[in-house]
């Protein structure tokens, strides 16, 4: 289980790295959204991966972290979502808007002359 959550946040950010260096406004907004999912998973992952464990106190149940689930990196993963989903739709009107203005989606502003992407 740890092995593949690894895996999904090894290739969540390094997907997202890879469309923050591309020329266009849209792929840079969707790098800083697979960036942010990698970011939540990996918080999710610090309160530690553990099946069967209850995720509120129980009458009867010693009240422990070894046998509760951490509730603050559900909490600051939950936070996140609601932050990245206000961030990138502010993004996506500023993208709008800058097309609008500019005439263009390149990061820089200006589309290069002859280079294919």
């Amino acid at each position: 289980m740890e092995v593949v959550l690894a895996l999904a946040i090894g290739v969540l950010t390094g997907s997202g790295v890879y469309l923050l260096l591309r020329p266009r406004t849209f792929q840079v907004i969707m790098g800083l959204t697979l960036i942010s999912y990698g970011v939540n998973l990996f918080i999710f992952s610090m309160g530690r991966l553990k099946l069967d464990s209850e995720p509120v106190l129980v009458k009867g149940f010693n009240s422990t972290l070894a046998n509760t689930a951490d509730p603050m990196p559900q909490a600051l993963v939950l936070t996140a979502i609601v932050i990245g989903f206000a961030m990138t739709a502010l993004f996506l009107v500023v993208l709008l808007a800058s097309r609008g203005l500019a005439g263009t989606d390149h990061v820089d502003g200006e589309e290069r002359k002859g280079a294919a992407e």
